[in-house]
Order: structure tokens, then sequence, then C-alpha cells
């Protein structure tokens, strides 16, 4: 009888003894929690669920509501027929951040861009940029009732998810062109 392993023998005996290495960094992964007062900071698991009647009393022409600390935006039409949720980008800091209920008051496709003054502020290279790729309002853009803040899309796809706006809602460019289409004017809005 030989004492030298058979192929199949040395593979399965690599596997095994990978997986035995892995095991406790597996284990320790899996049973590592944070602390139950530490809040998540997942994308799409991350979602919650919104419900409209907790924000309003009414669909109005359609409602939205985009949840900050989710990263996701929720929107029901005028009859609660069609509810989509979108993930978005949120704030890069609390100061940049204005919750509370606004509405939609205008729309545009291939919108061009005009930083704040604050935004200058943080960055003196800043300046107009027309319809296009770099254009950090993306394909669509839905304007708010308060100024300069605006729901629209993003050519750079990194930042959903994630805290990297301006103050406003970001949606990745195809997202934002669904929710451009069926979303009117005077839609309400509440952000959270």
């Amino acid at each position: 009888m030989s004492t030298t392993p058979t192929r199949r023998q040395a593979l399965f005996g690599a596997a095994a003894a990978t997986t035995a290495l892995a095991t406790p960094s597996l284990l320790r992964a899996q049973s590592a929690r944070p602390p139950a007062q530490a809040p998540v900071q997942r994308n799409v698991s991350s979602f919650r669920t919104q419900y409209w009647q907790d924000h309003f009393d009414t669909l109005g022409v359609a409602t939205i509501v985009a949840d900050t600390q989710s990263r996701a935006l929720h929107y029901w039409n005028a009859d609660a027929s069609d509810y989509r949720v979108f993930p978005t980008s949120i704030p890069i800091s609390e100061e940049l951040t204005k919750r509370g209920y606004t509405e939609i008051v205008r729309k545009k496709v291939g919108p061009d861009w005009t930083p704040t003054p604050s935004q200058v502020e943080r960055n003196p290279e800043l300046r107009y940029m027309p319809p296009g790729p770099d254009n950090p309002l993306g394909t669509h853009a839905m304007y708010l009732s308060w100024p300069a803040y605006l729901i629209h899309g993003t050519h750079d796809t990194r930042k959903i998810g994630r805290p990297s706006s301006d103050g406003c809602i970001g949606l990745y460019n195809e997202m934002v062109a669904q929710l451009f289409a069926i979303t009117p004017v005077g839609t309400q809005v509440r952000i959270i």
C-alpha cells in the first residue's frame, strides 16, 4: 500500500485545511454584532419600511419620503397602487441635512448646475456646469420648494448609499429617470 496521497486526497486535504483555517474568522465575523444602540450603516440591507400614513394625512398627487438614516427614497402614487423604494445618497454632514416637509415645484431633464455660495466657500474651484457627464446633478432633477435642495441623479455611482451630497438626495441616473417619469409637480415630500 502506497503512503503517497492521490491527487483527489491532496485536493481534499488542502480544501479541508483552508476551511479549518478560515472557520475561526468566519465564526468571529458572524458573532461580532454591533451594540443594540449603534445604527446600522449599510446600503440596501438597511432599508426600513416606511408608511405614508406616518407622515401625511393624504397621498395628494403623489408622496415621497426620503429617509436619510436608511438611505432610501420611498414613493407612492396618488392611490397607493404604485409603491417604490430607491437607494439614495445623503448629505455629508448634519449641517447640510435639511429635514421636514416640502414639495416638488419644478422638474428638468438635463439640468445645469451652479454651486451655491457655501459650496464655493468650501471649494473655491467649483464653477457652473452645463448638462453633461461631469454635471453633479446627473440626467434629471426635481427641484424642491426649499432653495438649492433637489432630488437628482448622479453620474458618480459611488455616491449612492453614502453620505456624499451637499444636502440633496441623489439617485442612480436610471432610477431618477424612473422616478422623474412618475412624479408630478406638486408631489409632497418629507425628508426624515
